[in-house]
């Protein structure tokens, strides 16, 4: 198996097809296989060798797609820069991978510097962008039109393709090594499970291409031969005028992403009706979001995927057809066809169903281990499952109910109140946008829990209408004691809102771990 395998492929059955649609440029499979075999060439001759890392720190763009096939056809392994991250934290994964080779777009040719600074390894840059070539930079059209076109390494099986680092929400960083068969395995065996893209259909890419949610869709529409269409990054005006545009067929989207589209006033102007399956994962999703979403893409199929970048990243899937029926819209799915899954208790023992331990996994997508940290390894991978961490249950028919990370569990008054139970109620208030539930310092309760609201244009509610609306749909002592309101919620890079910051300020004085 290798991530290269699919272009060969469409290079030889559809090499007219659009391979990528990046505002005004378009570049069919046959030209990509040129560009891909040329910038390989040109990765050689900077010094590229057999397992070298080369990051890419940018924005979403058919450039970025051509270097995911570039740097393994040069037998190189990826590592894809968190957009998000400061220099110091971009500085930190470029010196633990021993990463010398940095590309870099427009939109942070301006880090540079720091990164140098921080850096002195870093030999050589090359910038990807449309702007004229910083100096000190190498040019990225002009690497490949300079280059020789060379025979693809075909690296695979068990070398590894990429490394990607974790969010970093707790401690430092963990680089994720994933090999060929890890990413190919999780990206056939979700297709196999569900449809989730469409040969010969069009994939927006709005969510962040570093991310592994993103690349494991781009695996995936690159295994049926489709055709990627990019968007620099999420924003709601121009996801809806792609989609229209270029008849999008498949997404995928993380909820801070779907709520901002369902909310925003053009929607209804737009033509959505190519969308055939909106794939949503990465964080929860409450019910009320979700039955908006599925009234706002009426033709498209949801399919929620669950999973983490250790497992290249799906454990789990929950299907169109799931959806439709409606019965089990807060549950993460059932184990995809690749994947094993069980839920267990903190010697690892399974436990009963209906009852909430830590879900673990394993299959061939679990990744080889962390890099250059083997006790975390170790730890993570303990009696060949990899523990996720997050806290589930199992039903009857092996449908996984997430409650939450298991380090964010609220204990109230010696009870346990699982934070995703409490957004899915407080969300399905009227006058709710979008809420997070975290546990604050409580003299009497050990831990209150306590929601931060966004609430919606021109809405209003108080914090005790709030907890008696949660009240009427879930127990009392897990309703919120209190809250707060807020413009907006703070998010990673892959739209995952950042507990750890709304915690802050409220935990400075004790020494809980937070995610």
């Amino acid at each position: 198996m290798s991530l290269t395998q699919a272009l060969h492929r469409a290079i030889q059955q559809t090499p007219d097809r659009p391979a990528t649609i990046f505002g005004d440029r378009v570049r069919t499979y046959a030209e990509q296989g040129e560009r891909v075999a040329r910038m390989a060439g040109a990765l050689r001759d900077l010094g590229v060798r057999d397992g070298e890392r080369v990051a890419i720190l940018s924005l979403n763009s058919d450039r970025y797609a051509e270097l995911l096939l570039a740097v393994p056809w040069a037998n190189g392994v990826l590592n894809p820069v968190n957009i998000r991250w400061s220099p110091p934290e971009i500085v930190y994964s470029l010196v633990e991978s021993e990463t010398a080779i940095l590309f870099v777009d427009d939109a942070f040719s301006a880090t540079v510097p720091a990164i140098r600074d921080g850096h002195p390894g870093l030999t050589t840059v090359v910038h990807m962008g449309d702007d004229p070539t910083p100096d000190g930079m190498l040019a990225y059209e002009a690497l490949i039109e300079g280059a020789s076109p060379i025979d693809d390494a075909m690296r695979g099986g068990d070398e590894i393709a990429g490394l990607f680092y974790t969010g970093g929400t707790t401690g430092f960083p963990k680089g994720v090594m994933l090999t060929h068969t890890n990413m190919v395995t999780s990206a056939l065996g979700s297709q196999a499970t569900t449809q989730i893209v469409i040969p010969g259909g069009q994939l927006l890419h709005a969510a962040p291409m570093f991310h592994l949610a993103d690349l494991a869709a781009w695996v995936m529409q690159s295994m049926v031969g489709g055709t990627h269409v990019i968007v620099p990054m999420f924003e709601p005006q121009a996801v809806l005028t792609a989609i229209q545009t270029h008849r999008v067929t498949n997404a995928l989207l993380v909820p801070t992403m779907i709520q901002m589209l369902v909310d925003h006033p053009a929607t209804p102007d737009h033509d959505l009706s190519s969308m055939r399956t909106v794939l949503y994962g990465a964080s929860p999703i409450t019910e009320a979001l979700l039955e908006r979403a599925m009234k706002t893409f009426p033709q498209a199929d949801f399919v929620q995927a669950y999973g983490m970048t250790e497992l290249s990243p799906i454990a789990t899937v929950l299907t169109g057809e799931d959806h439709r029926a409606g019965t089990r819209l807060r549950s993460a799915g059932r184990a995809a066809a690749h994947s094993e899954v069980r839920i267990v208790d903190t010697d690892d023992n399974e436990v009963p169903r209906g009852t909430v331990g830590e879900v673990t996994v394993r299959g061939a997508h679990v990744m080889r281990g962390y890099w250059n940290k083997q006790a975390e390894t170790d730890e993570a991978l303990r009696g060949g499952w990899m523990h996720t961490g997050d806290g589930a249950y199992m039903d009857d028919e092996g449908y996984i109910f997430i409650v939450d990370r298991i380090k964010d569990m609220i204990i109230s008054g010696g009870e346990n109140v699982y934070s995703a139970e409490v957004e899915n109620a407080v969300a399905q208030h009227p006058a709710v946008a979008a809420c997070a539930v975290i546990g604050v310092p409580d003299d009497e309760w050990g831990e209150r829990v306590h929601a931060v609201v966004v609430l919606k244009p021109g809405a209003s509610a108080t914090a005790e209408e709030l907890r008696e609306h949660a009240k009427t749909l879930i127990a009392g002592y897990k309703a919120p004691r209190t809250a707060e309101f807020v413009d907006a919620l703070p998010v990673s890079g892959a739209g995952k809102v950042l507990k750890r910051e709304l915690r802050a300020r409220y935990w400075q004085e004790g020494d809980r771990g937070v995610h």
